[in-house]
């Protein structure tokens, strides 16, 4: 009997990992897109990764586990902002992907600058939408809003952004 439950939460746990494994790297990068801080966005997403677990009878049959994953991510960064005071003022630099190609570092300074400017959902629509790709029914599931919803979250971070980096 012991053995049958043994290799039941095996089972649950292959099938977790496979269902949540190959969104944890969209986790880390939306977590890091919130948080700007790499080892407070390993934890937050540690901790999502555990809130998952726990909730996964909230993830309704026939949907995608993505935006279901990435929501407890923002919802989790939120807390963790919202815990921790210092994290209004301390702001560090966004890791950089290696596969990206070269810009020059004006242009990534100028933009990392304009982002920092934004207020978090707003970095973050832009983020899931365009860094992510994710799809705007998606974007809408992370941010808790309609696809409609978060086309207008979208479009309005973005216009947000444009004049400052618009040359002079």
């Amino acid at each position: 009997m012991q053995e049958l439950a043994m290799s039941r939460g095996q089972t649950d746990r292959a099938d977790f990992d496979a269902l949540i494994g190959p969104h944890l790297d969209a986790g880390y990068r939306t977590a890091l897109a919130i948080l700007r801080d790499p080892d407070a966005a390993h934890d937050a997403v540690q901790e999502s990764a555990f809130k998952a677990w726990r909730k996964l009878n909230q993830l309704q049959e026939g949907k995608p586990a993505r935006p279901w994953f990435l929501a407890i991510v923002a919802n989790q960064c939120r807390s963790e902002r919202r815990r921790h005071w210092w994290s209004v003022i301390r702001m560090a630099e966004v890791e950089t992907d290696a596969n990206r190609p070269a810009e020059s570092s004006a242009e990534n300074v100028d933009i990392d600058r304009e982002l920092a400017k934004l207020p978090r959902e707003d970095r973050l629509a832009l983020f899931l939408y365009f860094y992510l790709d994710l799809p705007m029914e998606e974007v809408g599931a992370v941010l808790g809003v309609s696809a409609g919803g978060a086309k207008t979250r979208v479009y309005r971070a973005a216009r947000k952004l444009r004049p400052g980096l618009e040359m002079n």
